[in-house]
């Protein structure tokens, strides 16, 4: 007996604005984009009024932390399923730091079930790079990569190989099945109980100071290291200006490294830390206003590939505690999209070509993500989000789908709201709530 969901209705979205464009109605039929039609003339059996909105390719989290197995008093892979589909997301990569560590087929294949069974985005897992992210032992990187899961993006986030021979074995491994080595660029007897960017304000606050010399050491052995095997390097939540240089200087040079920023990057400053609100606290931490500005122009002219959330879930205890104690992580699947059109939108950064490039279609081809970021052709996937670009709100953790509340931007007016998703054809989200 078959248990696969019935086909999806076909589908109008009806005057919808791709990319911000002119008005058409989209036509989608058996999960694709079937045809784009005159305003008003699409046929379906389910119209959608997209009268105004900009429609986008389903956005895709290259950095996603769900929390399950083992913290799921943080998050579930259906609540962080929910959160992402709300944000305007169809997929995203599930990292490996749970409790157990996703380091063998088992642990991915659960994670990815998981997200099928929840059947509001693909989860991608990410595969851990070695052994209980121990940083000493090679993890089962091709059993991963064999399993149903598929894993093609593999990370220790949350800690940095910072083994230089381990990291050379890790990407020369990976060849074989055209995998990427996803790395958190921090070097760890750099930043022993660090706490906060390193600067002035560290010394006035009393804080230990987490300098970027830390991230951007280890971004500069990794892109010779990749060169040197002539293998694939994504570097995760870059956050210096000094980085971007280095990302700069590496693409420059024909090496194979892609980048990524996280939207609290982009738009808070270590000024926040003032207030010693253990909210603020992130890894790595937030930088200065000249960090943010380089961050600003790598988005803006391609040194930095992605956009990715780093949606680090955490429950109550602990955040609501002092700050030494409390844990690193910040929400961010339901405010990504309207943070990045407040820092790089409204700005005239970016346009909304460029918020689909680095949100949907450079994660989908860095992370190998099929069926997503192929754009709004006819015959692409019809994985699709459609955004009221006048719309204002205000945030309020408490109304956030994740289990977690650790969101910085509490109170804050942001631009752009979600209001439609399509995933694979199947309407995932309508009128801003999830479809029954």
């Amino acid at each position: 007996m078959s248990h696969e969901a019935p086909a999806p209705q076909p589908v109008v979205l009806r005057n919808a604005r791709p990319y911000g464009e002119d008005p058409i109605d989209i036509v989608v039929r058996d999960g694709v984009i079937a045809e784009l039609a005159p305003p008003g003339t699409g046929s379906a059996a389910v119209v959608v009024d997209a009268d105004g909105l900009v429609a986008l390719p389903g956005l895709v989290d290259l950095h996603t932390h769900l929390r399950e197995p083992g913290r799921e008093d943080a998050e579930t892979v259906e609540t962080g399923s929910r959160a992402a589909a709300l944000g305007g997301y169809t997929a995203v990569f599930a990292m490996a730091n749970t409790l157990p560590v996703a380091d063998t087929a088992g642990v991915v294949e659960q994670v990815w079930r998981l997200g099928q069974e929840a059947g509001l985005v693909d989860v991608f897992p990410v595969g851990a790079v070695t052994v209980g992210l121990g940083g000493t032992q090679l993890a089962e990187l091709g059993a991963m990569a064999g399993s149903a899961a598929r894993v093609r993006v593999f990370s220790d986030d949350g800690k940095c190989v910072h083994d230089a021979v381990l990291m050379r074995r890790a990407l020369e491994y990976v060849k074989a099945f055209d995998g990427v080595i996803a790395q958190h660029a921090q070097e760890p007897r750099l930043t022993e109980d660090a706490q906060m960017n390193e600067g002035v304000l560290s010394g006035v606050l009393g804080l230990t100071g987490w300098p970027a010399v830390a991230e951007e050491s280890v971004i500069a052995r990794d892109v010779l290291l990749a060169h040197h095997v002539g293998s694939r390097l994504h570097v995760c939540h870059v956050s210096t200006a000094g980085s971007v240089d280095i990302i700069r200087w590496a693409k420059a040079r024909g090496i194979d490294v892609t980048a990524e920023v996280t939207p609290h990057h982009l738009l808070l400053t270590e000024d926040l830390v003032r207030s010693y609100d253990p909210v603020y606290k992130v890894n790595p931490p937030l930088r200065t206003s000249a960090d943010v500005e380089a961050l600003w122009e790598g988005l803006a002219d391609g040194t930095i590939d992605v956009v990715a959330t780093d949606h680090a879930p955490h429950a109550l205890e602990d955040k609501d505690c002092e700050w030494g104690a409390a844990a690193f992580g910040m929400l961010g699947l339901q405010t990504a999209l309207s943070v990045v059109v407040q820092a790089m939108l409204l700005t005239g950064r970016l346009d909304w070509r460029g918020v689909a490039d680095r949100m949907s279609v450079a994660p989908a081809r860095i992370g190998r993500a099929h069926g997503h970021g192929a754009g709004l052709e006819p015959g692409a996937p019809a994985s699709i989000v459609l955004v009221d670009a006048e719309a204002t709100w205000v945030v309020d953790p408490e109304g956030l789908a994740s289990k977690s509340r650790n969101s910085p931007y509490r109170g804050m007016e942001l631009p752009a709201q979600v209001r439609h998703v399509l995933r694979a054809g199947r309407i995932t989200v309508r009128d801003g709530e999830l479809a029954s």
